[in-house]
């Protein structure tokens, strides 16, 4: 997608003319940058004279009317701030026929015309039922620390996500080796195992759990059982809240069942996760993104998610970035294993 041709430059000056009135909300679980990616939005919209509506809650705003105008000062400071100003929600009403009717009435009694979406899987799922139904163009931008979207190499959130769990295992790693513990650390990653693999390696585990490897526990198992292994200072072991074991506390109870003499710790990390001021890399992909997506609805695009692939911005269609899934590289999986040998 280019902008900057001349047929390109024509058809968004001629969408300037026609489109006037946008809006953008966050939707799914919050993830650091989505403070960003709105600025972007905003100010690329205003930059070429679109009046930009934000969507409070995401589609639950949309059902209970819930729009404030944004112009510059009302993204001013927030490119630093963790979760979103927008704020977000489940919304079951919106799952109904009938809830995203009423959703598409009060976005079009509010004049808006298109939207940008940023969030996951789910919320390109409500994005692209709402242009089907009521030919509401949307263009989708990839939220979620977990990293597992179809369609990009990153998503907002993700570096930040993992910089906060390898800085909290850098100090579990003191106290670990003060009492010559093992500890398990669990990270965010039910279906994909991107935070667990990539904390797991910058932090020096010796065992990495993820949804995509199975058979870890018996690797871990004969890890320990190798001359000289339990009497090692310490241990940290990473492990994914959706790995096939059932995450952190499973494990622990089967190496305490096979290993009486070792101390076993372990630590939820959980939803410290997904707070925290972005990094500069989330900053800096999020206000792409959320530029990009923009300059997407004025050359006519819709139903269509935003990506970053070798550099690159690329669209992908909604159904594919929904139908497809994004799973670790198995070559990390191998050199993981022989690292911690």
């Amino acid at each position: 997608m280019k902008a900057d041709d001349c047929s390109s430059a024509f058809f968004v000056l001629l969408c300037e003319r026609i489109m006037k009135r946008i809006g953008v909300f966050t939707s799914g679980g919050d993830a650091p940058g989505m403070n960003a990616c709105v600025r972007a939005v905003v100010r690329t919209a205003l930059y070429h004279k679109l009046e930009v509506v934000g969507i409070k809650r995401g589609y639950q705003g949309m059902i209970d009317n819930e729009f404030i105008e944004l112009n510059s000062r009302s993204v001013a400071n927030i490119i630093q701030m963790g979760g979103t100003v927008l704020k977000t929600a489940r919304c079951e009403a919106f799952r109904t026929v009938e809830g995203r009717a009423r959703a598409a009435a009060n976005l079009k009694s509010q004049g808006i015309e298109a939207l940008v979406c940023i969030g996951g899987n789910g919320s390109y799922t409500g994005a692209l039922k709402l242009y089907q139904e009521h030919k509401i163009p949307t263009i989708g931008l990839p939220g979620t620390i977990d990293n597992d979207l179809f369609g990009t190499d990153f998503t907002i959130g993700y570096d930040t996500a993992i910089n906060t769990a390898v800085d909290a295992i850098d100090k579990i790693r003191d106290t670990a080796d003060s009492h010559n513990r093992v500890f398990l650390v669990e990270v965010m990653g039910r279906d994909a195992g991107f935070i667990g693999m990539a904390v797991g390696i910058s932090g020096g585990a010796e065992g990495i759990f993820i949804p995509e490897d199975r058979g870890e526990m018996s690797r871990i198992i004969e890890h320990f059982k190798r001359t000289g292994r339990r009497s090692k200072a310490f241990s940290i072991i990473v492990v994914s809240e959706g790995d096939e074991e059932g995450g952190a506390k499973a494990v622990e109870k089967k190496l305490k069942e096979e290993f009486t003499d070792i101390n076993v710790r372990t630590t939820i990390l959980g939803h410290i996760q997904r707070g925290g001021s972005p990094t500069a890399k989330d900053r800096v992909l999020a206000s792409q993104l959320g530029y990009n997506a923009v300059l997407a609805l004025l050359e006519g695009y819709t139903s269509k998610a935003v990506g970053i692939q070798g550099g690159n911005v690329v669209l992908t269609d909604f159904e594919e970035a929904i139908g497809k899934s994004k799973k670790v590289n198995p070559d990390l999986i191998r050199m993981a294993e022989i690292l911690s040998y």
